[in-house]
């Protein structure tokens, strides 16, 4: 019974002790706070440097005037195929965009990118009849591994996880804000790259903002790691690397325009 007593009385005088450590550091804090005066300069809360660098929003065709044009409907000299790296095969349109070429493969880039702000037109072929997945597919590889979802969903339910819009097979996409098929989509992308340290092990996630049409459909969503189609997303180390457009291959005819970047890193 003495112990029990004992060891009663102890944690009593823990807990006080405690209490008073608290209230001392609340008291000191508050010491400090009452010490800080407050400015009366508003001179004082204003700084000068960095200044941030000019940006035209309108620059040559209404494309921001430090942005890269990946696409212009003239030529694809900034891309290749992604499997070989041989010249694109996509059929090259006279109203300045592409169609998929069916089972050619997909394309990427020949400029490597980290973190971007892309801008992207894609449309579906009002044409094709097929189903789910199978109807207007292709997609938006970030850094050739994350892929942000082109599907045509109009009266064309799939898995939520993989319809237009969605970073593909993670997340939902907040709203499906298609326009008629055959008209031209906008996808407007913010997307900042995964951190690695020196033994390959992811420290930060990628994030991306999505927004379709103008509607934000994606919202700074953390990304797990790799879009697979089988299977969990995979975290292995990378660097910058292409942007990648999908040949779905099976007769989608998705085509795009208007394509442009602009650098975040």
């Amino acid at each position: 019974m003495s112990r029990i007593l004992a060891l009663l009385i102890g944690l009593s005088i823990m807990s006080c002790k405690q209490q008073v450590k608290e209230e001392h550091t609340a008291f000191v804090d508050q010491e400090v706070k009452d010490t800080i005066v407050e400015p009366t300069d508003p001179k004082a809360t204003e700084f000068y440097e960095p200044v941030p660098p000019t940006v035209n929003p309108m620059g040559k065709n209404g494309i921001p005037s430090d942005a890269i044009v990946l696409f212009d409907g003239k030529h694809f000299d900034h891309w290749v195929h992604a499997k070989d790296s041989r010249p694109v095969e996509w059929v090259l349109n006279e109203d300045g965009s592409t169609t998929v070429k069916d089972k050619s493969g997909d394309i990427k880039t020949n400029q490597v990118f980290g973190s971007v702000q892309l801008h992207i037109e894609w449309r579906s072929s009002p044409e094709h009849k097929g189903s789910g997945q199978n109807r207007g597919n292709s997609g938006i590889f970030l850094q050739e591994r994350y892929e942000v979802q082109v599907l045509d969903n109009n009266d064309n339910e799939t898995y939520v996880n993989g319809q237009v819009g969605s970073i593909y097979k993670q997340s939902v996409p907040l709203a499906k804000a298609s326009v008629a098929t055959g008209e031209w989509n906008v996808y407007d992308i913010i997307y900042h790259a995964p951190e690695f340290n020196s033994d390959g092990e992811k420290t930060k996630s990628a994030t991306i903002t999505v927004l379709h049409n103008g509607i934000l459909i994606q919202d700074h969503f953390e990304i797990q790691g790799t879009t697979e189609y089988i299977g969990w997303p995979k975290n292995k180390s990378h660097g910058k690397a292409a942007l990648k457009l999908q040949d779905h291959g099976d007769h989608s005819r998705v085509s795009y325009r208007n394509i442009w970047v602009r650098t975040l890193d």
